[in-house]
């Protein structure tokens, strides 16, 4: 029935306005205060205050307070709030009962808030539990992906490369309802949630149905864990000149616990119901397509053409050559560097070309600044971008005899850059965000990703004339921004002693969606193919310029593709540790790492544990972290500040690592320029040689841990140091969560393939030992995997997060960056 005040007081008596409230009786949902259950499944409630009372159950949409007839309910009373008679407690006080969980696709994600009131006989007359909120969820979950050797045994994942194999793993600790039962398990081809609800027949295409029976609720995820596919189910097709331009094909698991041979949304599990994404992807070799010496070799054959419009306005541009019979396609805009040539980009052009995309490459400008009024101390390569990128959609229908003519999508535009087309790249859209410069065919909404490959930054050091101009130059703001760095690069070399070729400045710089890829062996001039000029390449391991082509096709696809198009397995190359995951034609090598850095935009719905940006208004306050929970350690050697490699001892910067330089090998923050030529980026470094711990005290400062999918950070191995050059490894360490009852789950970084690559090992830049960058990469752990195996901890009442460092928990020492600890929804 409806709850009402009318009700309410009614329960209550007489003279209930004069009383003051009770808040004795305590309410819980399946042993918990907030809880996730899913459509069709039993809900256990709880109710425990006096012995033989009658409990009304309260439920709404809403979940308050709401002050009412002296009394705060933890509700809204909302219209759709009802009330019914749950039962009376026992001789201890006690009263449960199981709901039956309603199953509709309408109520997935809808969150219900109860709250018991207990009858008693004297004033105050009411006992107000506290409030509960349930969220229903839909029969989906997570269920694909690959076992892992130690804990949490399994790792759900989106993409698997073709010719791998992939495995079911679920917990029926967590899913109760497949314990003890068989079931039939089924590998379909993906549907959308209005498909599957209109045709619930399954079929399976990975020589299933296979019949499984799980253990029970105790039993291990490594227990209930069988491989669905040996890898042998089919990606895109890559015939030549297939057509077939996709990234992965889609497929959906099911478990099919009547075994009727149907998808029940009542009965079933299934990975692949959710709205936005199939169960998981079977991904192709990224790295293969059109070339120069092969056009036809991709989904799409590629055509080529060679025109000018005048001055800096010579082009190359490639394109599918049966673009006639296509409708519009994407623009990626490619800006040469510094003494190179926009010829030397066919790789981009054929690759990208070959799956869809009009690819165009322009000569550049490049002159460092000086650029004509009113543009005093801009670099010219930004106009050269530009005005590139306007005159091919400007005369589109005259460039090749028409052949493009409404056929570029002006509204999903990328720019590539390289050296001073870089910058000159990130420059442009700084125009294009501050209005100084207005295209006269698209807009700064139009671009949905700039590249920046070994750029250099003159932002802020171009000399008076640039500051006097206040403008930032080399800031890429809100764009989705993407940086490549060769860790062997010996003309944009990343060394302390020069700001202006210390390319993660703009990096960080980036105030949304932002990721590098940093490869170990490849130098400056192994970006561009260039063939018979310098590879711009010093340092151990060198990988030469042909796999330095197969790393950046294979990861220059997806970029494009996820960006452009939104293509959800291309994320996973975004992100997944190189070391378990990259594209498949990239060779085993000696020497050959890549480390990945990933950060989703602050309006992605993470939230911030500690970023450590409070510096810049509070200082350095180790005891408090940016969210404002309270911070614990117990290393004596810690520091946070600015992520600058700056050693006061010598009268130039370099690699030494000396007991003054703190951030030694650090360049994400420039350290060097005021305003918005900052990059501003602050982290924390600390030193290992024994167990050692830091805790944030998250209780009361961030949501709920179970609200979001991931706990990320980026982390990295300070270079140079003893304890590094000790350890000269991967390293491991341990993060753990403990829950506000004082369970506690662990995840060892080594178990889930995450491991922080030790520095690349190139000398110079200093006359002590080797090791280059500071490397960062970007750990991502998913959250739910805490609670595999039945430990018990209660994700929504997570009180601590602790990174435990030492022998005890991981490598035995090292010298480690910390930053960007984050909860993340994807």
């Amino acid at each position: 029935m409806r709850m009402t005040p009318l009700r309410l007081a009614t329960l209550a008596l007489a003279g209930l306005t004069f009383c003051s409230a009770a808040t004795a009786a305590d309410l819980r949902l399946a042993g918990k205060t907030t809880v996730r259950k899913l459509m069709g499944s039993q809900l256990e409630v709880s109710v425990s205050g006096s012995p033989n009372r009658a409990v009304t159950l309260f439920l709404d949409i809403g979940p308050g307070p709401t002050n009412l007839l002296g009394f705060s309910f933890p509700l809204s009373f909302s219209p759709l709030s009802v009330s019914f008679t749950a039962g009376v407690t026992d001789a201890n006080g006690n009263l449960k009962l199981t709901l039956k969980l309603p199953s509709s696709p309408a109520f997935h994600e809808v969150s219900l808030y109860f709250m018991a009131v207990i009858i008693e006989p004297g004033p105050p007359f009411l006992d107000i539990s506290n409030g509960a909120r349930l969220t229903l969820v839909d029969r989906n979950i997570e269920l694909a992906g690959n076992s892992l050797g130690g804990y949490p045994h399994f790792d759900h994942v989106r993409a698997i490369n073709e010719g791998s194999s992939v495995d079911l793993g679920i917990d029926p600790g967590q899913y109760p309802g497949v314990a003890n039962r068989t079931a039939d398990i089924y590998v379909v081809r993906s549907k959308s949630r209005n498909q599957w609800n209109s045709t619930s027949t399954l079929i399976d295409v990975a020589g299933g149905p296979q019949t499984f029976t799980f253990g029970g609720a105790t039993s291990t995820v490594q227990a209930n864990t069988i491989q669905l596919d040996a890898g042998n189910l089919a990606g895109p097709d890559a015939t030549p000149s297939s057509g077939d331009t996709r990234i992965g094909v889609a497929y959906d698991v099911v478990i099919d616990l009547n075994q009727n041979g149907k998808f029940d949304s009542d009965v079933d599990l299934i990975d692949g119901y959710h709205a936005k994404h199939a169960g998981f992807y079977v991904v192709r070799d990224t790295s293969a397509g059109a070339t120069l010496a092969n056009p036809a070799n991709g989904p799409l054959a590629v055509s080529q053409l060679l025109y000018t419009g005048g001055v800096w306005l010579t082009q190359n541009t490639f394109y599918p050559t049966n673009i006639a019979s296509m409708g519009q396609l994407p623009l990626v805009v490619v800006s040469h560097g510094n003494g190179h040539d926009y010829q030397w980009y066919d790789h981009f052009g054929y690759h990208l070309a070959s799956y869809g995309y009009i690819v165009m490459s322009h000569s550049n400008e490049t002159g460092p600044g000086g650029g004509p009024p009113p543009r005093p101390g801009r670099g010219t390569a930004a106009a050269s971008t530009i005005a590139n990128t306007d005159f091919i959609i400007q005369w589109q229908g005259v460039i090749g005899g028409g052949a493009l003519q409404g056929h570029i999508d002006t509204s999903n535009i990328v720019w590539i850059g390289h050296s001073r087309g870089a910058d000159g790249v990130t420059r442009a859209y700084d125009d294009l965000f501050t209005g100084s410069v207005t295209p006269a065919n698209f807009s700064i909404g139009d671009i949905k990703l700039v590249d920046a490959i070994a750029p250099v930054d003159f932002g802020g050091f171009e000399g008076l004339a640039g500051v006097l101009n206040g403008t930032s130059a080399s800031h890429p703001h809100d764009a989705n921004f993407h940086l490549w760095v060769g860790q062997a690069d010996s003309d944009v070399s990343g060394c302390a002693a020069t700001a202006t070729v210390q390319t993660y400045h703009l990096h960080d710089r980036a105030t949304d969606i932002r990721q590098s890829t940093s490869l170990y062996g490849v130098g400056h001039g192994d970006f561009h193919n260039g063939f018979g000029t310098n590879a711009w390449a010093v340092g151990p391991n060198l990988i030469g310029r042909a796999t330095t082509h197969l790393i950046v096709r294979g990861y220059i696809l997806p970029l494009v593709k996820h960006y452009v198009e939104g293509d959800v397995p291309s994320r996973d190359f975004l992100w997944r540790q190189y070391d378990s995951f990259r594209p498949i034609g990239v060779p085993t090598m000696l020497g050959l790492e890549a480390n990945l850095m990933f950060q989703d935009g602050p309006g992605s719905g993470k939230a911030v544990i500690d970023d450590f940006q409070d510096i810049l208004t509070l200082g350095a306050t180790p005891g408090v972290a940016s969210s404002g929970a309270k911070v614990t350690r117990t290393m004596p050697v810690y520091a946070e500040g600015s992520l600058d490699d700056d050693d006061p001892a010598t009268t130039v910067e370099t690699f030494n690592h000396v007991a003054a330089d703190t951030f030694n090998g650090f360049i994400m923050d420039d350290g060097g320029g005021t305003g918005p030529f900052r990059s501003e980026s602050y982290g924390s470094v600390f030193s290992i040689g024994r167990d050692h711990s830091i805790t944030y005290h998250v209780a009361t400062s961030t949501p709920r841990f179970s609200d979001y999918t991931y706990l990320s950070f980026r982390a990295a191995q300070g270079t140079r140091h003893p304890l590094t050059v000790i350890l000269l490894n991967d390293f491991t360490f341990t993060v753990t969560l403990e829950d506000s009852a004082g369970v506690q789950s662990s995840i060892n970084t080594g178990d889930i393939g995450a491991g922080i690559e030790q520095p690349y090992q190139r000398t110079g830049c200093g006359q002590e030992g080797a090791g280059w960058n500071s490397d960062f990469e970007t750990i991502r752990i998913r959250i739910a995997d805490f609670q595999n195996n039945g430990n018990g901890i209660n994700l929504t009442e997570i009180a601590k997060l602790t990174f435990n460092f030492g022998p005890t928990w991981g490598s035995s020492a090292g010298r480690i960056g910390l930053d960007e600890i984050e909860l993340t929804t994807q």
